[in-house]
């Protein structure tokens, strides 16, 4: 049966059921968001005479949440506008509406007798072959069908969305027993095609896969510091980043998740499980004191930290757990952190901390064993494969290498060997895996150990690997800050691997390489990565540095190669798509802006944010972002220029930063012709198939053009701007200066309105403002500033 989805029901609007109803609303999918009518009209709506007769009344829960949304921070809607595709209701009503949608998700209170009488009443009221799932995060989705009509169970599976539904990956299906496979199959792709989600198929086991692995590993590592006395802080600074695990490591992210949410997750396992597993999920008094006390986490203010505010600004403060009071943050000193910092790759610096012999070693040990074999123990049990496992880990937790990854990456024979001479139990698959003489649990990045030889993972077809690609040999040239790989079909694909895939001259050089080579031998070239950001702009250090020394005809020659290659990108005879993902600033938005297209992944963070270090965009970004605004304007219209001038001026002056690639659009980074992608894992592919489009249609560079400017009076118009908003505070004597010089080249400088002007001009004006604006000693210390505390100066 084709399954086709078009509009949904979601019923229950908390935090994770208008999240959902917001990630739906923005890939472009409306929704009918329904809740409970409430008991009685607030005193507010009594006083506006409204009664429960009223339909604002009734939907108030839906409409309030409608209105939360468009206010939370981090945003679930990519854009305040996509909360017109939310419709609200309730679920007295509006539940006959329910034969209007394709999919029905159910998101209320986490108890089995309430999902139960819900999902009685929408087996009444919706159309046979509509899907329908729960968003539980533990609950028996078995449990939940029991009673229900055939069709509603053949159509019914858990679908449970991590939160926040936008930001966060991981998608668990859990079909149940009556579940019919083409509803499975439709699923899994429409979570990965159109939601963009990871998704991966769960057994019905209590809390499922991540769930159930994560906090057994949290509940570990406190059960650790409890027993060996490490600090919280103490224990977070080595369980982060240097285990492959995020920044928030592990006290920080129970912060942000909230305990409540934490405790409620732990009791889940605790009640359904027995024996030695149940004692690691009975949560420690000092975690239930802090739940009695409110102490949830960022969204009351305190949990395992605290911010304050002190004589030298904001401090962090860590919870002493027994005396249950604040005190000054702690780190873990040992001799293995320092080496770990100072290994080449995550297997070396896993290895430097997991057998190392002091403190942080010990717990770095003793945190990761039992997590190691508890997934082993449970694999078979709570999924289909140890590639599911290792991916809704990754994707659920923000892992950087799953359980399994690690042990390959810490040595599968050496951990074995290492955990039963502590006197622990390794579950008879793992040995006999070694004894059959599979070192590995993994072959390949998608190749793993399953039931006596190596499988190959069900992986979409739109997932390109570029380190497998690498790995295959197929890099055509590269240097210390890029590689030109081929894809495939004759297109390339230039991936940056600089730090932070900063811009320097080693990846000017292979963007001009690299576009050469594709007009010899390829159809076209895209420009991409897979890092934690596609570039965070061009080398702060090298220019500061050049700057200090004076050295301002290097400085010169560079930002003019700055400029010849971007215009390479440009002119470029072959398509140029730039995949640009997460942070894209500055010199990595200047590389984006002269594409022939963006293919930009839904989480793209991109600006230029030069201002923010005291300078403006040197690479021609200035004239690209004017120039995306001028081809907006149809052929023959005569319009005003200084509106357009002034929105361009306002966006770099500001440095603004769009939060969404939708956003992005409305910024002008993005131009009607160019695509979003909402599966980053699809970006890739998407660009390359972006490309061979191009190339199909017979792609022509642009041609060189004038470009009409303001001249004189709109440079006078956007300087007064800055000047205004340096009246009320807002600006600095500083930030007027760079705000005058970036009026003047997006003016044209001083010529009259209307004044047609070339390209090179403009970009000669461009340089000259930069090379002025990087002796300011003023810049200097913004430079200098963002670079060792990571955050702008207003000086």
């Amino acid at each position: 049966m084709a399954f086709r989805i078009g509009k949904v029901a979601v019923l229950g609007s908390g935090v994770m059921g208008s999240g959902i109803a917001a990630h739906l609303a923005n890939i472009g999918i409306p929704s009918l968001l329904l809740d409970i009518v409430p008991n009685e009209p607030t005193a507010d709506e009594k006083k506006r005479g409204l009664t429960l007769n009223d339909k604002s009344v009734r939907n108030r829960l839906a409409i309030e949440a409608k209105k939360q949304l468009k206010k939370q921070k981090p945003a679930p809607l990519a854009i305040k506008e996509n909360a017109d595709l939310i419709e609200e209701g309730n679920m007295e009503d509006d539940l006959h509406r329910l034969n209007e949608v394709d999919w029905i998700i159910e998101v209320v209170v986490e108890k089995l007798e309430v999902k139960q009488q819900v999902l009685e009443k929408v087996d009444r009221y919706r159309k046979p072959g509509t899907i329908i799932s729960s968003n539980t995060s533990g609950i028996s989705i078995e449990a939940m069908a029991e009673g229900r009509s055939e069709d509603f169970r053949k159509h019914f599976l858990g679908t449970h969305f991590f939160n926040p539904p936008r930001y966060l990956k991981l998608l668990e299906i859990i079909p149940t027993k009556d579940t019919d496979g083409d509803v499975v199959t439709f699923m899994k792709h429409f979570g990965e095609n159109t939601l963009g989600k990871g998704v991966v198929v769960a057994k019905d086991t209590p809390n499922f896969i991540a769930n159930r692995i994560g906090t057994y590993g949290l509940l570990v590592t406190v059960r650790e510091m409890i027993e060996r006395g490490y600090s919280i802080g103490e224990v977070d600074s080595v369980t982060g980043p240097a285990i492959g695990r995020p920044k928030s490591a592990t006290f920080r992210t129970l912060d942000v998740v909230g305990l409540d949410t934490f405790l409620h997750v732990a009791k889940n396992v605790f009640d359904q499980v027995e024996g030695e597993e149940k004692e690691v999920f009975d949560v420690p008094k000092f975690m239930k004191d802090m739940g009695d006390k409110g102490w949830l986490g960022s969204k009351t203010g305190q949990g395992f930290f605290k911010k304050i505010k002190g004589e030298n600004g904001s401090e962090i403060l860590e919870l002493d757990y027994e005396a249950m009071e604040y005190v000054p943050r702690k780190k873990l000193k040992a001799p293995s952190v320092q080496q770990s910092k100072q290994a080449k790759s995550k297997q070396d610096q896993l290895k430097a901390l997991v057998y190392a012999d002091d403190r942080a070693g010990e717990l770095v040990w003793n945190v990761l064993k039992p997590t190691l074999i508890y997934a082993a123990e449970k694999c078979s049990e709570v999924a289909d494969s140890i590639y599911d496992i290792d991916q809704a880990m990754k994707w659920g937790f923000g892992w950087e290498l799953g359980p399994f990854e690690t042990w390959d990456a810490i040595g599968v024979e050496a951990g074995v060997k290492k955990m039963e001479a502590d006197g622990d139990k390794v579950p008879l698959w793992v040995k006999d895996m070694l004894r059959k003489g599979f070192e590995r649990f993994y072959q390949t990045y998608d190749s793993y150990y399953h039931n006596g030889s190596y499988v190959q993972a069900n992986v979409n077809e739109k997932v390109i690997h570029l380190p497998s690609l690498k790995d295959a040999g197929r890099v055509i040239m590269k240097n210390n800050g890029a590689s030109l790989v081929d894809l495939g079909d004759d297109v390339a694909c230039l991936a940056f691997h600089s730090q932070n895939n900063s811009i320097a001259l080693d990846i000017l050089q292979m963007i001009n390489k690299s576009i050469d080579e594709v007009e010899r031998n390829y159809r076209g070239l895209v420009i991409n990565n897979q890092g934690k950001n596609f570039s965070v702009g061009a080398n702060l250090m090298l220019i500061l540095m050049e700057a200090q020394d004076m050295n301002f005809p290097e400085l010169d020659l560079v930002v003019r190669q700055f400029q010849q290659t971007m215009a390479k990108i440009r002119y470029s005879a072959k398509p140029v798509v730039a995949a640009p993902f997460a942070m894209t600033l500055g010199g990595g938005a200047e590389v984006c802006l002269p594409a022939a297209r963006l293919q930009a992944a839904h989480e793209t963070y991109i600006g230029l944010v030069e201002a923010g270090v005291g300078l403006i965009p040197g690479g021609g970004g200035n004239k690209e972002l004017y120039l995306r605004e001028i081809e907006r304007i149809p052929a023959g219209v005569d319009i005003d220029l200084q509106p357009v001038a002034n929105k361009v001026f306002e966006t770099i002056a500001m440095a603004k930063v769009a939060t969404s690639a939708q956003e992005a659009e409305q910024l002008g980074f993005l131009r009607p012709q160019d695509q979003i992608s909402i599966n980053g894992d699809h970006l890739l592919y998407d660009a390359k198939q972006t490309v061979i489009y191009l190339d199909k249609q017979g792609y022509q560079p642009p041609k060189r053009r004038k470009i009409p400017v303001v001249g004189e009076s709109g440079y006078a118009t956007m300087s007064l701007g800055a000047k205004s908003m340096q009246k009320s505070g807002l600006a600095s004597d500083h930030d007027v200066k760079i705000a005058d010089k970036l009026a003047f080249v997006l003016a044209g400088g001083r010529v009259p309105k209307g004044t047609e002007v070339d390209e090179q001009y403009l970009l000669d004006i461009e340089r000259e403002a930069f090379l002025s604006l990087v002796g300011e000693p003023k810049t200097q210390q913004r430079m200098q500033h963002m670079l060792s505390k990571g955050k702008p100066l207003r000086n």
